[in-house]
């Protein structure tokens, strides 16, 4: 990307960062590419701060990934954006190069390879748990898995518009309901949620008994008593870990602008990070 003398820098922003394990992906790539003089770190950041840190950023810096609560106002503040990032209302990647911001999200991408690697790229249907940024990526996702119809089940449904909003930029209908609901939801192929750890405890024993497969966001502390019941049940479950690994793979790619990314090193770093913190 440029000469022998020049260092590159990429970060993880978001608050809380701290146990993030995007650095232990990263660094595992550029270790594995060659890339000696890219190094990549977590920052703290709020919403309030990240106008003023993009600002402060010199030619040295190559990328970004964003995190909570992040990726609406980095959206904002990008100079162009992908299709899909504007589409799902967030972007988790800012790609800084030629003084410009260029902002994308990665997110659908991880979702897709993570189900499709576990033999799930065939889900048929699916009841998505909880209406965040994150299940506006994982309608992208479901939409380019072959659905044309969600459900979605919230605390308050009369909050869920932004999240239909984004199903239905992607061809999706939407079915909303309340959270309380979900046993009655269940005749469906996958279960995704998206609820943060412990949120989704109570439903684990009608998601175990429904005969569906799972995704569950969450990768620490892992298993969740969602994803061990459904396990235990004989049914897939993919972890956020394999959704986080192939979003920082995607990452890597477009920060590098290489596309000889070593998926398995990066794998192996980020499950020697998790059993390091068990």
């Amino acid at each position: 990307m440029a000469d022998e003398n020049t260092t590159f820098r990429a970060a993880v922003l978001g608050s809380p960062v701290a146990h993030s394990l995007s650095p232990a992906l990263h660094r595992a790539a550029y270790a594995a590419m060659g890339l000696d003089d890219w190094s990549y770190t977590a920052v703290e950041c709020a919403e309030d701060g990240l106008a003023g840190f993009l600002d402060g950023l010199d030619a040295g810096w190559a990328g970004l990934s964003l995190t909570m609560p992040l990726k609406r106002v980095a959206l904002d503040l990008a100079d162009e954006a992908s299709d899909l990032a504007v589409a799902v209302g967030g972007a988790n990647t800012l790609v800084l190069r030629d003084g410009r911001r260029v902002a994308d999200n990665t997110d659908v991408h991880g979702i897709v390879a993570a189900l499709t690697e576990a033999g799930l790229g065939d889900p048929g249907s699916a009841l998505v748990l909880g209406g965040g940024a994150t299940a506006a990526s994982a309608f992208a996702a479901l939409a380019r898995l072959g659905l044309d119809s969600v459900r979605l089940a919230v605390r308050s449904p009369e909050r869920a518009a932004a999240s239909v909003a984004a199903g239905e930029r992607f061809g999706l209908a939407v079915e909303v309901s309340p959270l309380d609901r979900v046993p009655e939801l269940l005749d469906v192929g996958l279960v995704v949620s998206t609820l943060p750890g412990g949120a989704a405890d109570a439903f684990a024993a009608p998601v175990a008994a429904s005969g569906a497969a799972l995704f569950d966001v969450v990768y620490a502390p892992w298993p969740t008593a969602l994803a061990a019941a459904v396990s235990a049940a004989g049914r897939p479950v993919v972890g956020g870990f394999a959704m986080l690994l192939h979003q920082a793979v995607r990452q890597v790619a477009l920060m590098t602008g290489r596309a000889d990314v070593p998926v398995e090193a990066m794998r192996a770093a980020g499950a020697a990070e998790l059993a390091r913190r068990a």
